[in-house]
């Protein structure tokens, strides 16, 4: 069965929700916050849709 999209409660750094995406993934979540840093600077989307996502992901 699939882990479940929600953020972390465990690894989380401002919200927990690259540590959730991560977690999902399961990749490493040091990767998942290098790539959305790279996002951020590259478009300015990125850091908009983190703050969706910490709304509308589940804890």
């Amino acid at each position: 069965m699939p882990a479940k999209l929600r953020k972390s409660r465990k690894d989380k750094m401002l919200a927990g929700v690259c540590a959730g995406i991560a977690e999902y993934l399961g990749w490493d979540p040091t990767i998942v916050r290098i790539l959305f840093v790279i996002f951020a600077f590259s478009y300015g989307m990125a850091i908009l849709a983190y703050f969706i996502l910490a709304i509308v992901m589940p804890d």
